[in-house]
């Protein structure tokens, strides 16, 4: 809980609030962050898109992307955290597409992608980071780890879009 503090602390710090695009976590980053103290100041709101039909029609995530690189991609994920940002008055967005079960023989169990987008001060595109990583475990476990995981990257990545130190 440790790390998810130092999260809360660095978000507050930065005026920085979350939109959140979940597929396989289905709402636990969001809820993971509603936990802290002054969560209304810090997220904006969640999306759970857990089909192709709501990551398409919610996020816009383009159905050849999807056939290109698979629903578990760096691709989707990236594409799934700029949609929500766009859908959001936050400024940064973070999203996670995945698997924990063995479903797909191409993919390992617990194999996670993530993206973080950071909304820029004028008519740029956002500044997008992706990521993937594999958890093992539990379902419940690999979820949480992913959770816990997507959030604790949000100031690795602030720092890189701000320059500044964390």
């Amino acid at each position: 809980m440790l790390a998810i503090k130092f999260v809360v602390r660095y978000m507050a710090d930065h005026d920085l609030s979350l939109v959140t695009a979940e597929s396989c976590t289905a709402g636990l980053i969001a809820s993971t962050l509603s936990e802290a103290p002054n969560a209304g100041k810090l997220l904006d709101c969640a999306f759970v898109t857990y089909t192709v039909a709501a990551k398409q029609r919610l996020l816009n995530v383009s159905a050849e992307t999807i056939e290109r690189f698979n629903l578990t991609s760096e691709q989707v994920a990236r594409e799934m955290a700029v949609g929500a940002l766009a859908r959001s008055s936050a400024g940064v967005a973070v999203s996670n597409t995945g698997v924990v079960d063995n479903i797909d023989p191409a993919i390992k169990a617990g194999t996670q992608c993530y993206a973080w987008a950071f909304r820029q001060t004028d008519d740029a595109p956002a500044i997008v980071f992706s990521e993937t990583r594999r958890f093992t475990g539990s379902s419940r476990k690999i979820r949480k780890h992913s959770a816990l995981y997507a959030l604790s990257r949000i100031p690795f990545y602030a720092v890189q879009v701000s320059g500044k130190s964390a």
